[in-house]
């Protein structure tokens, strides 16, 4: 793509299905690499990752030739199969259908890092629901909540 040039930096937001906590801390770190492949060998560029128990937030550079949900099936349905077939959990694991998708400025860059990075110490003080919610609000993204993510309460 010559003469293209962009500078897009999303975050992503991915549930686990019904918010079941799967992803343990044994392979979380495996995981981020293997989702980092995923995104770089899509020529995207990560900037930061971190997978929570039930949910997984990532900031990437966006490249332009590939559609934001044409990414985050991939690291979606590539991630699933990588989890099951390495048998990383008791029960079939899956991504809720769906994801969140957030822009940033770059002015904005190591703030988000930052944040993504610190997610344990976040979810102390603030659950993920009303963390991906206030997402919604503070974007002033529309939304109807029977289709937010299915919620495990």
């Amino acid at each position: 793509m010559g003469n293209t040039y962009t500078q897009l930096l999303v975050q992503i937001v991915c549930a686990v299905k019904y918010r079941r906590s799967m992803i343990h801390e044994d392979f979380r770190e495996p995981l981020e690499k293997y989702m980092t492949g995923i995104i770089q060998n899509n020529k995207h560029k990560l900037l930061a990752i971190y997978c929570m128990p039930d949910h997984c937030h990532i900031l990437v550079g966006l490249h332009p030739a590939q559609s934001l949900s044409d990414l985050v099936r991939d690291i979606k349905s590539n991630s699933s199969k990588w989890i099951n077939d390495h048998q990383y959990t008791n029960s079939k694991f899956q991504w809720q259908e769906g994801f969140g998708a957030f822009s940033y400025a770059k002015s904005e860059l190591d703030r988000v890092v930052k944040y993504i990075l610190n997610q344990p110490e976040n979810h102390r003080k603030r659950t993920f629901k009303k963390e991906y919610i206030h997402f919604l609000n503070i974007f002033h993204v529309d939304y109807d909540e029977q289709y937010l993510f299915d919620w495990f309460d």
